[in-house]
């Protein structure tokens, strides 16, 4: 079986971090969201991966490489623009042959792997995997029936039919070429997977379901990217390969990697401190990731996430916040009690009371 993980999306609910970079590669616990994906497709046994890219291939084609580091072999494709999920399947036919595959989203994160729906049995042209959701108006849902066949599908529903959401794991047979080929542009000009696999319930082939109630997450906004911070921070375990002065404070699980320092600094875990990165005069509270080469002094800080260089200077309290690669949050004379801030790639904030 092979993989074709969707990489090539515009990520519009993260703007302006993905103006100038993709979605996949945003950090969670300082490791790229896709990096999550292809591990779990290589613990899974799958070793032939497509990435499908778009715009910001280059940037993904460098951070994965050949995949090797993965135990995968990875073929990049090239997406002009995102025109839907079938879309990408279509232009994917080639690497794809005449294989079974697994259909992944690249900015989903799914801690307990794909073996679930890889393990569930019975012949299927499609297998889908499914979850219960509090509001499926917000998700593809699927309609199911006592034996776990997928009987209709919905793409954000007013009146939904099932709680069922689709995550965005799809298994496929070759049958889904034809299926792919066979249905047209929706109304917003792409060409949808749940079309696709609608149109393999209609010709009388069977789909299937599988339902987890397993933790699942779609990386999508600031908030999703927070909570799914928080959770693998949950999981990490601590360890110092930097240096932490006898001034400072480590409490709980709190990663400080090789070439990171922290000085006359309070540190609540879970953490974890990229390399390179310098705390000084701070106070750095739970679930939060400071990425590679940022700093943070004179300031306090907690549930947020730093891309790589980012710089936080006597800015008082932060927290639920998203800060972009290189961006810097300056002085503030008077700072007010705490500031949630969602800060775009290289940007410059002063802050004042």
């Amino acid at each position: 079986m092979k993989a074709l993980v969707l990489a090539g999306g515009t990520g519009s609910r993260l703007r302006p971090f993905t103006y100038s970079g993709a979605k996949q590669l945003l950090p969670i616990a300082n490791k790229p969201v896709l990096f999550y994906a292809l591990e779990s497709l290589a613990a899974a046994g799958i070793e032939d991966v497509g990435i499908v890219v778009g715009a910001h291939g280059p940037a993904i084609r460098e951070l994965a490489g050949d995949g090797s580091e993965f135990g995968l072999r990875i073929t990049y494709i090239a997406q002009s623009r995102p025109l839907g999920l079938a879309h990408a399947v279509l232009i994917a036919r080639d690497f794809l042959a005449d294989d079974d595959f697994l259909l992944y989203l690249g900015d989903n994160y799914l801690p307990e792997g794909v073996g679930e729906l890889l393990r569930a049995g019975g012949p299927a042209a499609a297998r889908l995997l499914l979850t219960p959701v509090a509001d499926p108006s917000r998700f593809g849902v699927a309609e199911v029936d006592a034996e776990g066949r997928v009987l209709a599908l919905e793409e954000k529903p007013d009146t939904p039919r099932s709680d069922l959401a689709l995550i965005g794991v799809y298994a496929f047979t070759p049958l889904v070429h034809e299926a792919v080929r066979a249905v047209r542009p929706s109304a917003r000009g792409e060409l949808e997977i749940t079309h696709a696999v609608q149109w393999l319930i209609d010709q009388g082939h069977p789909v299937r379901a599988t339902v987890t109630t397993r933790p699942w997450r779609d990386t999508g906004s600031v908030e999703d990217m927070l909570e799914v911070n928080r959770e693998v921070l949950d999981g990490i375990e601590g360890g110092v390969e930097g240096k932490v002065d006898p001034a400072s404070t480590l409490v709980g699980r709190v990663r400080v990697a090789e070439g990171a320092v922290v000085r006359a600094s309070r540190v609540v875990g879970p953490v974890v401190i990229g390399a390179g990165a310098v705390v000084s005069n701070s106070s750095v509270g739970p679930y939060t990731s400071i990425g590679d080469d940022c700093r943070v002094e004179d300031s306090a800080i907690e549930y947020s996430v730093l891309l790589r260089g980012a710089q936080i200077e006597g800015a008082g309290r932060i927290e639920s916040s998203l800060i972009g690669r290189g961006a810097v949050v300056g002085q503030a004379p008077r700072p007010p009690h705490a500031h949630r801030l969602v800060i775009g790639d290289h940007s410059k904030v002063h802050l004042t009371p």
